[in-house]
């Protein structure tokens, strides 16, 4: 059995040129919208397998090895693993399901063969769903459907197979790609078929159809070594380690290689390791054939995108690129009267030196240098949506760092004369009685209604573009408007012409005075005038943001009054002072509150909310510039 070699990241081969396969081995991606299922399916493949031995203690979605993944119940970095079945190994690259992490996702598509394409049985397809067939339709890669949680009690198993075959219309798939096998599965149990009311005890079936569907990785005998790096990781041991799908050829251990890199230079190196796949673990190998999925040390500097090739005939594949950022926000070192008390990193050094080491290993992520990033305090860091941006903060405060972030801001670009702005596409899952709340807030913000569902269970699904600057500050209102009901899912789906001005947040801030420790008895004064961020004996500086004003201006406060002593005995003296608990801002969070002239103070211990500008006299001569201006 031949057919040409159409493998990702390098051109066809000519017809004449007869490719072979790897038939002892297959390469698929797990791909789906977020909490359908994908790392619970991997994890029911290993526990089949016989990876883990019986009693063992695992963990719940063990493919999720990061505090914040099992903290946020996401996947975060694509992570490969391998099973066996009936003589052929499976190589399986488990992918995030947000957007935001999609240079993760276009990654991992750069290393296989076939798709399996997640989708639950209730909630169908999703926006990031159509996000990740897409690239995987452009990638001309073969899908399974894999209509998984059919237990749930309002699974709609007919209407949702019927949504994906308009979702692949929709995409522009071709006769080829349409024509795709369906199995059923209970990923948390473990059980599959192929047919919705005849599940087996076992994923035999998927693995099976796997097995059937999914092309053998396929070579050019004879064809120099070509290997690219699709990820990246490190070892306490060897250090750096690339990822690589091995192309054509066989890589050997201690084996001299040429290192084509991105900037069109070529070096020679050394693979001074080299580890394969089996079940959750990295084992020592001599050599890997065409098609493998390895990892390599002995280039210090290597970096995504790059390939290993032969020193006699270097070949390189073309690099590989991903989606522009359409979020960033600004990151600067901690500037506050506070700065020092619980972080160990503080520099303008230390703060650019991780920025630059986390371009190293995501490509989706771009760090500019700002007026003030010239004087050495200041950076913009571009992503693909709020998240992926917390994600970076949250680790960096873990890491020891204090930092600066500002309001997160859309980034734009000339697009025919005309400046131009990234839309969304937002798919809401609301309870009826709240269609006409949710459609008023999305109007706001220059929401355009393209679908309105009735699902005939109580609940509306509406699809609606929105420019992603709608979006930032838009969770906290729209969960609240929903009385933390309604589910939102938005990714990226175009960039039109600026949409103008467009509703800010409608509350004003409560801004504290004087430096000191927050009162009791000034905070039982306060709480009448909104919601209070801060609770008694915490620190506070002038500038800082101590609550959110109900009305929509701002309000300088004396949050550290205390009550004076007199020589008269009160009436009331006796009398507890009653507070409000205040209310304590996640990271994600405080970024949607901020407005242009507010950012975050983040630590290890603490996040505050605070003025860009802290005095007073400052903060009052920039808000008559920005009304002049």
């Amino acid at each position: 059995m031949t057919r040409p070699f159409t493998g990702n990241g390098s051109a066809s081969l000519p017809c004449s040129v007869v490719s072979e396969l790897r038939t002892d081995l297959r390469n698929v991606a797990i791909v789906a919208h977020v909490d359908h299922g994908k790392t619970t399916l991997v994890d029911a493949m290993l526990w089949q397998s016989g990876a883990f031995r019986v009693g063992q203690d695992v963990n719940e979605r063990v493919m999720d090895s990061m505090d914040l993944e099992r903290e946020k119940g996401i996947t975060i970095l694509a992570k490969n693993t391998s099973v066996r079945h009936e003589g052929v190994k499976l190589n399986i690259i488990d992918t995030p399901g947000h957007a935001d992490f999609g240079g993760e996702v276009e990654r991992g598509l750069f290393m296989v063969d076939g798709i399996l394409l997640l989708v639950d049985a209730s909630e169908g397809p999703l926006p990031q769903t159509r996000f990740v067939l897409r690239k995987a339709l452009e990638s001309r890669l073969p899908v399974i459907l894999v209509v998984n949680k059919v237990d749930r009690p309002d699974a709609r198993i007919a209407e949702v197979v019927d949504e994906v075959y308009e979702l692949f219309l929709d995409l522009d798939a071709d006769e080829s790609q349409i024509d795709f096998p369906i199995v059923y599965t209970n990923a948390k149990a473990g059980h599959a078929g192929l047919a919705e009311d005849a599940l087996s005890d076992s994923l035999q079936p998927l693995l099976d159809l796997l097995v059937e569907h999914i092309p053998a990785p396929s070579y050019e005998p004879g064809h120099p070594l070509q290997a690219q790096v699709t990820n990246l990781d490190a070892s306490p041991y060897v250090g750096r380690l690339a990822l690589c799908r091995v192309r054509h050829g066989t890589i050997r251990k201690g084996q001299q290689v040429a290192w084509c890199r991105a900037d069109g230079t070529i070096e020679q190196a050394r693979i001074s390791e080299l580890y394969v796949t089996d079940n959750l673990d990295r084992v020592d190998a001599d050599e890997a054939g065409p098609g493998e999925i390895i990892a390599v040390a002995g280039m210090a500097d290597i970096t995504i995108g790059e390939t290993l090739a032969d020193p006699a005939d270097p070949r390189p594949l073309p690099v590989i690129t991903v989606d522009e950022p359409s979020l960033s926000v600004t990151i600067g070192i901690n500037t506050s009267p506070l700065s020092g008390v619980d972080g160990s990193k503080l520099t303008a050094r230390q703060v650019s030196s991780r920025l630059e080491a986390e371009l190293v290993g995501n490509v989706s992520l771009r760090v500019i240098e700002t007026e003030q990033g010239r004087a050495g305090f200041e950076w913009e860091v571009q992503g693909r949506g709020e998240l992926q941006l917390a994600i970076l903060v949250e680790l960096m405060r873990r890491e020891g760092y204090e930092l600066t972030v500002g309001k997160p801001q859309v980034v734009t670009r000339e697009v025919d004369g005309k400046l131009c702005e990234p839309v969304e596409r937002v798919a809401i899952d609301v309870p009826e009685e709240y269609v006409g709340v949710v459609t008023q807030l999305l109007a706001l913000r220059k929401g355009r209604m393209e679908a309105l569902v009735n699902h005939g269970t109580g609940w509306v699904r509406m699809e609606q573009l929105v420019p992603a600057r709608g979006l930032i500050g838009f969770r906290t209102e729209f969960l609240t408007e929903t009385r933390g009901t309604g589910l939102l899912h938005h990714v990226f789906e175009a960039w039109e012409p600026w949409f103008g001005e467009l509703r800010t947040r409608p509350t004003g801030a409560l801004v504290a005075d004087r430096r000191g420790k927050v009162a009791s008895f000034s905070l039982f004064n306060l709480q009448e005038r909104g919601t209070l961020f801060v609770g008694p004996g915490e620190d506070v500086y002038e500038g800082m943001i101590v609550g959110e004003n109900s009305r929509a201006e701002d309000l300088d406060v004396n949050a550290v009054k205390e009550k004076h002593l007199t020589n008269h005995r009160s009436a009331n003296a006796d009398e507890l002072v009653r507070l409000v608990p205040p209310r304590k801002l996640s990271l994600d969070q405080a970024l949607e509150f901020l407005r242009e002239d507010e950012c975050i103070e983040v630590t290890p211990a603490v996040v505050r909310l605070r003025k860009v500008a802290l005095d007073q006299t400052s903060r009052v001569k920039l808000a008559r510039a920005a009304k002049r201006g």
